[in-house]
Protein backbone atom coordinates (compact mmCIF):
# COMPACT_ATOMS: atom_id res chain seq x y z
CA UNK A 1 0.00 0.00 0.00
CA UNK A 2 1.45 3.36 -1.07
CA UNK A 3 -1.00 5.67 0.69
CA UNK A 4 0.26 6.87 4.08
CA UNK A 5 -1.76 7.67 7.19
CA UNK A 6 -0.85 11.34 6.78
CA UNK A 7 -2.24 11.33 3.24
CA UNK A 8 -5.45 9.67 4.42
CA UNK A 9 -5.94 12.30 7.12
CA UNK A 10 -5.22 15.14 4.68
CA UNK A 11 -7.63 13.64 2.15
CA UNK A 12 -10.34 13.28 4.80
CA UNK A 13 -9.87 16.95 5.75
CA UNK A 14 -10.26 18.06 2.12
CA UNK A 15 -13.34 15.87 1.74
CA UNK A 16 -14.82 17.36 4.91
CA UNK A 17 -14.49 20.86 3.48
CA UNK A 18 -16.17 19.69 0.28
CA UNK A 19 -19.00 17.97 2.16
CA UNK A 20 -19.66 21.07 4.27
CA UNK A 21 -20.20 23.19 1.14
CA UNK A 22 -23.96 23.74 0.62
CA UNK A 23 -25.42 22.14 -2.48
CA UNK A 24 -28.12 19.77 -3.77
CA UNK A 25 -26.99 16.92 -1.50
CA UNK A 26 -27.48 19.09 1.57
CA UNK A 27 -30.86 20.32 0.34
CA UNK A 28 -32.34 16.88 -0.26
CA UNK A 29 -31.10 15.46 3.06
CA UNK A 30 -32.66 18.38 4.92
CA UNK A 31 -36.01 18.02 3.16
CA UNK A 32 -36.12 14.23 3.39
CA UNK A 33 -35.30 14.24 7.10
CA UNK A 34 -37.87 17.00 7.72
CA UNK A 35 -40.62 15.32 5.71
CA UNK A 36 -39.91 11.64 6.33
CA UNK A 37 -37.98 11.51 9.60
CA UNK A 38 -34.60 10.36 10.84
CA UNK A 39 -34.42 6.91 9.22
CA UNK A 40 -35.24 8.05 5.70
CA UNK A 41 -33.06 11.13 6.07
CA UNK A 42 -30.18 8.83 6.97
CA UNK A 43 -31.06 6.55 4.03
CA UNK A 44 -30.76 9.56 1.72
CA UNK A 45 -27.41 10.37 3.35
CA UNK A 46 -26.28 6.79 2.73
CA UNK A 47 -27.26 7.14 -0.94
CA UNK A 48 -25.14 10.28 -1.22
CA UNK A 49 -22.19 8.49 0.38
CA UNK A 50 -22.61 5.65 -2.11
CA UNK A 51 -22.54 8.19 -4.92
CA UNK A 52 -19.35 9.71 -3.51
CA UNK A 53 -17.79 6.24 -3.42
CA UNK A 54 -18.77 5.66 -7.06
CA UNK A 55 -17.20 8.94 -8.19
CA UNK A 56 -14.05 8.35 -6.13
CA UNK A 57 -13.58 4.89 -7.65
CA UNK A 58 -14.33 6.28 -11.11
CA UNK A 59 -11.67 8.95 -10.64
CA UNK A 60 -9.14 6.44 -9.32
CA UNK A 61 -9.68 4.13 -12.31
CA UNK A 62 -9.72 6.88 -14.93
CA UNK A 63 -13.44 6.66 -15.79
CA UNK A 64 -14.21 10.06 -14.30
CA UNK A 65 -11.29 11.55 -16.22
CA UNK A 66 -12.84 10.37 -19.48
CA UNK A 67 -16.16 11.89 -18.46
CA UNK A 68 -14.58 15.21 -17.53
CA UNK A 69 -12.68 15.25 -20.83
CA UNK A 70 -15.68 14.33 -23.00
CA UNK A 71 -18.01 17.22 -23.76
CA UNK A 72 -20.76 14.83 -24.87
CA UNK A 73 -20.59 12.59 -21.80
CA UNK A 74 -20.32 15.58 -19.48
CA UNK A 75 -23.37 17.19 -21.09
CA UNK A 76 -25.45 14.01 -20.87
CA UNK A 77 -24.77 13.63 -17.14
CA UNK A 78 -25.21 17.37 -16.61
CA UNK A 79 -28.60 17.51 -18.33
CA UNK A 80 -29.77 14.41 -16.47
CA UNK A 81 -28.70 15.88 -13.14
CA UNK A 82 -30.26 19.27 -13.88
CA UNK A 83 -33.55 17.65 -14.90
CA UNK A 84 -33.58 15.50 -11.76
CA UNK A 85 -32.93 18.46 -9.44
CA UNK A 86 -35.59 20.51 -11.20
CA UNK A 87 -38.09 17.65 -10.86
CA UNK A 88 -37.37 17.38 -7.13
CA UNK A 89 -37.74 21.15 -6.80
CA UNK A 90 -41.10 21.18 -8.61
CA UNK A 91 -42.35 18.38 -6.36
CA UNK A 92 -41.36 20.38 -3.29
CA UNK A 93 -43.13 23.49 -4.61
CA UNK A 94 -46.29 21.51 -5.35
CA UNK A 95 -46.13 20.07 -1.83
CA UNK A 96 -45.85 23.61 -0.46
CA UNK A 97 -48.83 24.73 -2.52
CA UNK A 98 -50.87 21.81 -1.19
CA UNK A 99 -50.14 22.65 2.40
CA UNK A 100 -46.76 21.04 3.02
CA UNK A 101 -47.57 17.52 1.91
CA UNK A 102 -44.93 14.85 2.43
CA UNK A 103 -45.57 13.43 -1.02
CA UNK A 104 -47.52 14.54 -4.04
CA UNK A 105 -51.21 14.36 -3.32
CA UNK A 106 -50.78 13.40 0.35
CA UNK A 107 -51.97 15.42 3.30
CA UNK A 108 -49.52 17.46 5.35
CA UNK A 109 -47.28 15.33 7.51
CA UNK A 110 -47.99 12.13 5.55
CA UNK A 111 -45.15 10.43 3.73
CA UNK A 112 -44.98 7.10 1.91
CA UNK A 113 -41.37 7.27 0.73
CA UNK A 114 -39.66 3.93 1.28
CA UNK A 115 -36.15 3.54 2.63
CA UNK A 116 -35.00 2.34 -0.78
CA UNK A 117 -36.57 5.35 -2.51
CA UNK A 118 -34.87 7.70 -0.04
CA UNK A 119 -31.52 5.97 -0.65
CA UNK A 120 -32.02 6.14 -4.42
CA UNK A 121 -32.83 9.85 -4.21
CA UNK A 122 -29.51 10.54 -2.51
CA UNK A 123 -27.58 8.29 -4.88
CA UNK A 124 -29.04 9.83 -8.04
CA UNK A 125 -28.59 13.37 -6.76
CA UNK A 126 -24.87 12.76 -6.32
CA UNK A 127 -24.15 10.47 -9.28
CA UNK A 128 -25.94 12.80 -11.72
CA UNK A 129 -23.72 15.70 -10.73
CA UNK A 130 -20.76 15.92 -13.15
CA UNK A 131 -19.16 18.52 -10.89
CA UNK A 132 -18.31 15.59 -8.63
CA UNK A 133 -16.33 14.04 -11.50
CA UNK A 134 -14.36 17.25 -11.98
CA UNK A 135 -13.78 17.51 -8.22
CA UNK A 136 -12.40 13.99 -7.85
CA UNK A 137 -10.38 14.13 -11.07
CA UNK A 138 -8.60 17.18 -9.66
CA UNK A 139 -8.29 15.76 -6.15
CA UNK A 140 -7.33 12.12 -6.57
CA UNK A 141 -3.90 12.62 -8.22
CA UNK A 142 -2.85 14.63 -5.17
CA UNK A 143 -3.24 11.56 -2.98
CA UNK A 144 -2.87 8.57 -5.32
CA UNK A 145 0.38 7.92 -7.12
CA UNK A 146 0.31 6.51 -10.69
CA UNK A 147 1.44 3.14 -9.31
CA UNK A 148 -1.31 3.06 -6.66
CA UNK A 149 -2.84 -0.35 -6.04
CA UNK A 150 -6.50 -1.36 -6.02
CA UNK A 151 -6.29 -1.38 -2.22
CA UNK A 152 -5.08 2.22 -2.25
CA UNK A 153 -7.94 3.29 -4.50
CA UNK A 154 -10.50 1.43 -2.41
CA UNK A 155 -9.12 2.95 0.80
CA UNK A 156 -9.27 6.53 -0.49
CA UNK A 157 -12.74 6.00 -1.95
CA UNK A 158 -13.89 4.49 1.33
CA UNK A 159 -12.56 7.48 3.26
CA UNK A 160 -14.40 9.85 0.90
CA UNK A 161 -17.66 7.97 1.38
CA UNK A 162 -17.19 7.75 5.15
CA UNK A 163 -16.66 11.51 5.49
CA UNK A 164 -19.78 12.22 3.43
CA UNK A 165 -21.76 9.66 5.42
CA UNK A 166 -20.77 11.08 8.81
CA UNK A 167 -21.57 14.66 7.78
CA UNK A 168 -24.94 13.94 6.18
CA UNK A 169 -25.92 11.52 8.97
CA UNK A 170 -25.31 14.45 11.31
CA UNK A 171 -27.45 16.76 9.17
CA UNK A 172 -30.27 14.21 8.99
CA UNK A 173 -30.25 13.64 12.75
CA UNK A 174 -30.15 17.36 13.54
CA UNK A 175 -33.10 18.09 11.24
CA UNK A 176 -35.03 15.07 12.56
CA UNK A 177 -34.51 16.34 16.12
CA UNK A 178 -36.23 19.57 15.07
CA UNK A 179 -39.09 17.77 13.34
CA UNK A 180 -41.71 18.75 15.91
CA UNK A 181 -41.12 22.38 14.96
CA UNK A 182 -40.84 21.57 11.26
CA UNK A 183 -44.15 19.64 11.32
CA UNK A 184 -46.10 22.86 11.81
CA UNK A 185 -48.02 23.51 8.56
CA UNK A 186 -46.69 27.03 8.05
CA UNK A 187 -43.11 25.97 8.74
CA UNK A 188 -43.48 22.91 6.48
CA UNK A 189 -44.86 25.01 3.62
CA UNK A 190 -42.01 27.48 4.01
CA UNK A 191 -39.42 24.68 4.09
CA UNK A 192 -40.91 23.03 1.00
CA UNK A 193 -41.05 26.34 -0.84
CA UNK A 194 -37.48 27.35 0.03
CA UNK A 195 -36.13 23.87 -0.74
CA UNK A 196 -38.04 23.73 -4.01
CA UNK A 197 -36.70 27.08 -5.18
CA UNK A 198 -33.18 26.10 -4.10
CA UNK A 199 -33.28 22.78 -5.95
CA UNK A 200 -34.59 24.38 -9.13
CA UNK A 201 -31.92 27.09 -8.89
CA UNK A 202 -29.25 24.42 -8.41
CA UNK A 203 -30.62 22.53 -11.40
CA UNK A 204 -30.45 25.65 -13.58
CA UNK A 205 -26.95 26.38 -12.33
CA UNK A 206 -25.88 22.81 -13.09
CA UNK A 207 -27.37 23.04 -16.59
CA UNK A 208 -25.31 26.18 -17.22
CA UNK A 209 -22.05 24.53 -16.07
CA UNK A 210 -19.35 24.20 -18.70
CA UNK A 211 -16.23 22.10 -18.84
Amino acid sequence: MTVTIAQVIAFAAVMAVGALSPGPDFAIVVRRAAVSGRARGMATAAGIAAGVFVWAVAAATGVATLLAASAVAFTVVKVGGAAYLTWLGVRALIAAARGGAGTLGGPAGEDDTTMLAAFRQGLLCNVLNPKAAVFFVALMPQFLRPDATVVDAALVAGVAAAVALVWFFGVANLVAAMRRLLDRPRVRRTLDAVTGVALIALGVRLAATRL
